[in-house]
């Protein structure tokens, strides 16, 4: 092998592990969403959880709703931190793709598997977590509120982890006002077993 394919390699290397990190993420993200927090009208934080709240209030697809909802996101990091945005488009597209094209399975799985709110809430959220936590392991993301962020750390004084916890915190809250007291206390469980998952996937 001369020594510019093995620069080659060297190179495209990085690029199949995030691709193949977007691929496995996206379709854990989905799982989790579709087959465990959707029967059972849980959310998730970020824009997960915005979309959701929309699709429980008015049927829209979730995978649509994040697209549309993080364009003014992308936006605001293009002209800034175009490195943000590259990180993370790919993550935002494809997950938003696999998310509704795994809609309509959603009734085959659930005749064969039989969960509790309780249940499914952790799972769901520890499934959705594990999916974050892989992508972002490799530097990329679905993009959205987690994107807003890293965005806004850099101009106050606060952890990224905390402004996270802020903004997905306010979700949860509105979800609870807009549906019911259930669907708040089960989204709290399920960030909570997110919020694990991602960082047992991105502990160094």
């Amino acid at each position: 092998m001369n020594q510019t394919s093995l620069v080659q390699e060297l190179v495209c290397l990085p690029s199949l592990q995030k691709n193949a990190a977007i691929i496995l993420g996206s379709l854990l993200i989905s799982m989790g969403i579709n087959f465990f927090l959707i029967p059972f009208q849980i959310l998730d934080g970020g824009l997960i959880g915005i979309a959701l709240i929309i699709n429980y209030l008015f049927g829209l697809k979730v995978g649509l709703i994040m697209f549309l909802c993080s364009i003014p996101i992308f936006i605001l990091v293009w002209f800034h931190y175009s490195e943000m945005f590259y990180n993370s488009i790919y993550g935002l597209l494809f997950s938003s793709f696999v998310i509704d094209f795994l809609g309509p399975y959603r009734d085959l799985i659930l005749y064969y598997v039989d969960l509790t709110s309780f249940s499914s809430s952790v799972i769901g959220g520890f499934i959705v977590g594990t999916g974050i936590g892989i992508m972002l392991r490799y530097e990329t993301s679905t993009g959205g509120t987690d994107l807003l962020a890293q965005y806004f750390s850099k101009w106050v004084p606060l952890n990224v982890g905390l402004i996270i916890f802020i903004i997905d915190g306010m979700i949860i809250c509105l979800g609870g006002l807009l549906l019911s007291a259930e669907t708040f206390l089960l989204s709290i469980l399920t960030i909570t077993a997110g919020g694990i998952a991602t960082s047992l996937c991105t502990m160094k």
